[in-house]
């Protein structure tokens, strides 16, 4: 009784014991594959979106003698 391989998009992998329950499976969306082989279809380098990295400083800009903040 060989371990089935299964992965999906969205939730994983995961290892089905049964045929039966493989074949359930894949009709759910799983796919079977080999641990043993190379993924061929990952991804190389940083997938992750660039993030901002904050508000910029409200004195960014102004000189030390700019007066033209104050309100007196």
């Amino acid at each position: 009784m060989p371990n089935i391989y299964l992965k999906h998009p969205d939730h994983g992998t995961k290892i089905a014991f049964m045929e039966e329950e493989a074949i359930f499976d894949e009709e759910s969306g799983w796919m079977r594959y080999d641990p043993g082989q190379p993924n061929l279809n990952v991804a190389t380098g940083n997938q992750l979106v660039n993030r901002r990295r904050g508000r910029r400083p409200t004195n960014e800009g102004l000189t030390t003698d700019d007066d033209s903040r104050r309100s007196d």
